[in-house]
């Protein structure tokens, strides 16, 4: 069973970056054509793909985040992380990492129980 979990500051003031980490246990972040994807949910929004990074390394970012969106991957940890510059209120929600096969698709067959992040002065 593979499983996800989320860690990481819940409050970041405005214009800081916001760093997650994903840890990742039951297997590994390097098996073949899978994709670890960050995902957030706003209030009264629906889901929203941020990026992932494959099981080679390779990113992907949603197109207009990438200016400020940095994803990193450490495979002897197997963890994986997020990086969100220049943060405003409006990036607060509850962000999710997840596991697919495909690093754009929007359906996860493992997903983390997710961490709050409020942006707030």
């Amino acid at each position: 069973q593979v499983q996800l979990q989320e860690s990481g500051p819940g409050l970041v003031k405005p214009s800081q970056t916001l760093s997650l980490t994903c840890t990742v246990s039951g297997g590994a972040i390097t098996r073949r054509h899978t994709y670890w994807s960050w995902i957030r949910q706003s209030p009264g929004k629906g889901l929203e793909w941020l990026g992932a990074i494959g099981y080679d390394g390779e990113t992907h970012y949603k197109s207009t985040l990438k200016h400020r969106t940095f994803l990193s991957w450490d495979p002897y940890e197997n963890q994986f992380s997020l990086r969100l510059a220049s943060v405003t209120p409006e990036d607060t929600a509850v962000y999710y990492c997840a596991r697919g096969s495909d690093p754009r698709s929007n359906e996860y067959d493992y997903r983390g129980q997710g961490i709050q992040v409020t942006v707030s002065s």
